[in-house]
């Protein structure tokens, strides 16, 4: 563990992103590792291509004015008084929800475009060569989720809103990280876990058909992604030694609770809320009012609340341990989450996904095969 990687299993040895040397060293051509080639291979059943109009048409309209893209339950601030007396108006109300949720969709661009400049390079830092070659395979499938979420927002609203100062620390933090535990777990885990139960939750939550069928696309390769973090966990954790499970699990709870406390945190909207004519600090006032844990917990009763989903996520590979669990335990039931084993949030909804996928992929193969809604 002399450089930090803390690395347990062959198959994530790192070298420095400078030594293109050890790439070239002949022996390890002839090592690679079988661990990752059942998700390498399954890349070819969800296939996509956001550019073709075959799997998804972005010029499908939308009234933005008269329609709100998410129902009125989901933004806090209508569940303020606050926040009611002032969107009172119809048209005000689904102007303000759409712009919000503008601030969630390019969340989401920004995380995506962190996800593809992470795994690039891990490219450059990991040895073996069928790790090395999923790490290329997740590039190219964040490419295409940049693209899809920039045509998205282009369609809906015209430009992305800048990326929120506690998400972009984060991606940065992870991203220049040179420990190889760090990128996993913050990323391949975290970041990715967030994605799939934000996801999920959009696709049962959006009014936009179109939003949907992206929500559903991006599932069916962020399944895959966070595989690679499981992978991961089922050859590291069991291995570690409890000063390096300390550090794992330490700095995961530090990314969760940046994630939870910080991310699209009403301090950080001050300007949409001036925007439609609301004082930012009683608003920030009645949102402390009502963002209480009991509020925090009963939110995270639902299977698609994302930080329910990092939890789970955590909680399932091994490193959180009686140090941590009584954090993480003010907002989840710790054995209820346990007893509800592997299956993930969104699992199905991209199983149901890679159906249409193939159905579209492999027609010339078969052409008498229905294709399947993807909606």
């Amino acid at each position: 563990m002399a450089d930090g990687n803390i690395t347990k299993d062959e198959v994530y040895r790192a070298v420095a992103p400078t030594d293109f040397e050890s790439m070239l060293e002949l022996d390890r051509y002839n090592n690679r590792s079988t661990a990752f080639d059942k998700i390498i291979s399954a890349t070819h059943d969800h296939f996509w291509d956001p550019l073709s109009k075959d799997y998804i048409d972005f010029n499908e309209p939308f009234d933005m004015e008269n329609e709100a893209l998410l129902p009125e339950e989901m933004i806090g601030v209508l569940q303020t008084n606050y926040g009611k007396e002032m969107l009172a108006d119809p048209k005000k109300r689904i102007a303000f929800i759409n712009a919000q949720t503008l601030r969630s969709f390019s969340s989401i661009l920004h995380g995506e475009q962190g996800a593809l400049n992470l795994s690039a390079s891990l490219c450059h830092v990991l040895y073996d060569q069928g790790a090395q070659e999923y790490a290329a395979n997740q590039t190219r499938e964040e490419a295409r989720h940049v693209t899809a979420f920039a045509k998205y927002i282009k369609a809906r609203w015209g430009r992305p809103a800048k990326c929120s100062p506690v998400l972009q620390n984060l991606l940065v933090e992870i991203i220049s990280s040179p420990e190889v535990y760090k990128k996993i777990i913050g990323m391949q885990m975290l970041v990715e876990g967030l994605a799939m139960g934000a996801f999920a939750t959009f696709y049962q939550k959006l009014n936009d058909p179109l939003g949907r069928k992206l929500m559903q696309l991006v599932m069916t390769d962020e399944a895959f992604h966070h595989k690679f973090g499981k992978i991961w966990a089922d050859r590291t954790i069991p291995k570690l030694t409890e000063d390096e499970h300390n550090i794992i699990e330490d700095w995961a709870a530090h990314c969760f609770q940046t994630l939870l406390f910080n991310l699209v945190a009403p301090s950080e909207q001050r300007d949409l809320f001036e925007e439609f004519g609301m004082d930012p600090d009683r608003v920030i006032a009645e949102f402390a009012e009502i963002a209480t844990d009991e509020n925090r917990r009963e939110d995270m009763k639902e299977a698609t609340n994302i930080f329910r989903v990092l939890i789970k996520t955590l909680l399932n590979a091994g490193i959180i341990t009686d140090r941590t669990r009584a954090f993480y335990a003010m907002y989840v039931d710790m054995d209820e989450l346990k007893g509800e084993g592997d299956k993930m949030v969104g699992d199905e909804i991209a199983e149901e996904g890679i159906v249409y996928l193939k159905a579209i992929n492999f027609r010339d193969r078969s052409p008498g095969l229905r294709l399947a809604a993807a909606e």
